[in-house]
């Protein structure tokens, strides 16, 4: 059974950093394409960071400086680092996961429903 469990998330001033963790169950990390999206109030869900199965990795253009995703195979883990937070980067955050293998990996970025599982999300809230 796939199941994707996130923590990290919290409150936290404009500038500092968090690490969010995505634990995996059900699945190898190293196997199956990951994500991570992010959704406002009253916005869409977007995409912030996909690692492919071989380790090949995008980011949402805007994000791309501040957001690193990685994975521990070992673990069975994937994490999403970022750095110098912004009051915009308020959001639940969303960890996902499939098995298809995609080409390309941009589109998938504003294309969530391609991804056939999701935890339950952890929140990241930001103060001024």
């Amino acid at each position: 059974q796939v199941q994707l469990v996130e923590s990290g998330g919290g409150s936290v001033q404009a500038g500092g950093s968090l690490r969010l963790s995505c634990a995996i169950s059900g699945f190898r990390a190293d196997e199956w394409s990951m994500a991570w999206f992010r959704q406002a109030p009253g916005k869409e869900r977007e995409g912030v960071a996909i690692i492919r199965r071989d380790g090949i990795t995008t980011y949402a253009d805007a994000l791309r400086d501040r957001f690193l995703i990685s994975r521990d195979n070992a673990k069975n883990t994937l994490y999403l680092q970022i750095a110098s937070l912004k009051p915009e980067d308020n959001a639940m955050y969303y960890c996902a996961a499939d098995p298809s293998w995609w080409n390309s990996l941009r589109p998938l970025l504003v294309n969530p429903s391609s991804f056939t599982y999701w935890g339950q999300g952890t929140q990241v809230t930001v103060s001024s």
